[in-house]
């Protein structure tokens, strides 16, 4: 990867941008995004849209999202702990002695998720933590002293895990779930403006917020854009480290190449295009089936409208919605890769019906 893509890389994951709030990295992003797209736009709710060709009839996106799990502050006791609630798929379980940071009136406090010692404990009773029963400390020890930091009920929290890399060929961190497809798609800008390559059709780099609590904002820049073509990159589970079940997660390896989806919200031609670019380009790919829904802005996209030729190119990634959610670089590279292929091989007008 070359310094300055890698520098945005540590910039963009280590900057919280938790689900409703993502505007801060939003901004970095664009920022990033700025010299490989003719214009740009930004919705009522703060998803990020640059554009290559806007005067174009035929629409194809490229799209991630930008937000993170976290927390909401909920209720504050008369000793000056902090409940919470969720925003997004937070796990209770990771929380307890982790450090984080509260956003308040302020600015940001610092905090850490407490947990009684193990001498305390009837261990031989113990169960896992909840979201009833883990709590913050902000050094605080009454409501007021809580106030006077700037905190108060909806105040938002993230955890403060910074980005690594582990033996040299993985990247670790929180909010590689998703940052690390916006990362991508602002690679494959750049790449394509670098390279000198003219698209017959208007490309839609779209960097969505809200997808950790419904698909939300997708569904929003859907309708905006109305797209001829979707193609979204998430990322999926490595199911090689212990406590998966390979014959209902499936069989997904870090470092083995994107994982292209199978399932009735990815359309069939479009997905054949993707795998015949792979082969041709000489870049590894597993498979995966989705069921119902593939749980992506996929899903967004794929119904909205009258329906959008859609498909999903997800990255592996291990301890998904934790602290130390892991990604191998090779997959970074050649997930990016496989978008920009395929975007050469899109025709403008193409028709992706199964018959007509």
């Amino acid at each position: 990867m070359r310094p300055e893509s890698f520098d945005f890389l540590q910039k963009y994951l280590n900057n919280p941008s938790p689900t409703g709030f993502e505007k801060e990295g939003q901004k970095l992003w664009l920022d990033y995004l700025k010299p490989y797209i003719d214009e740009y736009f930004v919705d009522t709710y703060g998803t990020v849209v640059g554009v290559i060709n806007p005067d174009a009839k035929y629409k194809v996106v490229i799209e991630a999202h930008a937000d993170e799990i976290s927390y909401f502050v909920n209720y504050i006791t008369k000793e000056g702990y902090l409940y919470l609630r969720r925003n997004g798929g937070s796990d209770a379980l990771v929380a307890p002695s982790k450090r984080v940071n509260i956003f308040g009136e302020k600015g940001v406090v610092k905090a850490v998720f407490g947990w009684p010692a193990i001498h305390v404990r009837k261990v031989d009773q113990d169960k896992a933590p909840t979201i009833e029963t883990i709590f913050l400390d902000c050094g605080a020890s009454s409501p007021e002293e809580v106030e006077e930091l700037g905190i108060h009920v909806g105040s938002v929290v993230t955890f403060e895990d910074e980005f690594m890399v582990l033996n040299e060929k993985y990247y670790v961190g929180r909010a590689l779930d998703n940052r690390a497809g916006g990362f991508m798609i602002a690679e494959v800008a750049r790449m394509l403006k670098e390279n000198n390559k003219t698209l017959p059709f208007g490309l839609y780099i779209v960097n969505s917020v809200q997808e950790e609590i419904g698909l939300r904002g997708a569904e929003m820049v859907a309708a905006r854009i109305r797209p001829d073509v979707a193609i979204i990159t998430d990322v999926t589970h490595d199911t090689q480290s212990p406590m998966y079940e390979k014959k209902t997660s499936g069989d997904i390896f870090c470092g083995k190449g994107p994982v292209i989806t199978y399932g009735p919200a990815v359309q069939n031609n479009l997905r054949d295009l993707i795998i015949t670019t792979a082969k041709a380009s000489d870049i590894p790919f597993q498979r995966a089936a989705a069921t119902r829904a593939t749980g992506t802005d996929t899903d967004a996209f794929a119904y909205s409208g009258m329906g959008v030729a859609s498909a999903l190119i997800s990255l592996p990634l291990k301890y998904m919605h934790t602290t130390v959610e892991t990604v191998h670089q090779d997959d970074v590279e050649n997930v990016t890769r496989l978008i920009y292929e395929t975007l050469l091989r899109i025709e403008d007008g193409q028709d992706f019906r199964y018959f007509v």
